[in-house]
């Protein structure tokens, strides 16, 4: 399963807001919706997402085996 807790440490460390994806760069509500709930979103969110931050990809999204998921 791909979890985009890496996004949110990543966003935080820049302060960049979920307000700031939507109004500054034109992501969609339902788009921010889908990474915070980590259902799959296209190869261009994720691209337009290290755009606007900066950052290579394994700071937007990570791979965890699904059954890993629930495990720490």
């Amino acid at each position: 399963m791909i979890v985009y807790e890496p996004l949110w440490r990543t966003m935080a460390d820049q302060k960049v807001t979920t307000y700031t994806l939507r109004f500054k760069h034109g992501m969609s509500h339902a788009t921010v919706q889908r990474l915070q709930a980590n259902m799959p979103v296209s190869t261009h969110t994720l691209n337009k997402l290290c755009a606007i931050l900066d950052c290579p990809l394994q700071d937007i999204a990570e791979y965890i085996p699904d059954n890993q998921i629930g495990k720490n």
